[in-house]
């Protein structure tokens, strides 16, 4: 999913969001010039799924 979409989910606006993946609190991974959130991670990070941290 892209940050602005990640941000939603964690209340952000989108500069804030982007501000986060750049610090590092969101994940993210870069495809070509996209910076985008890996949903498995962010899942985590929400602590609705637990079997990914352990694969990460």
């Amino acid at each position: 999913m892209t940050v602005p979409e990640a941000g939603r989910i964690l209340g952000l606006e989108r500069a804030a969001s982007y501000n986060a993946a750049r610090r590092g609190d969101i994940p993210t991974i870069t495809v070509g010039r996209r910076i985008l959130v890996p949903t498995a991670k962010l899942r985590v990070l929400l602590g609705l799924d637990h079997t990914a941290d352990t694969a990460a």
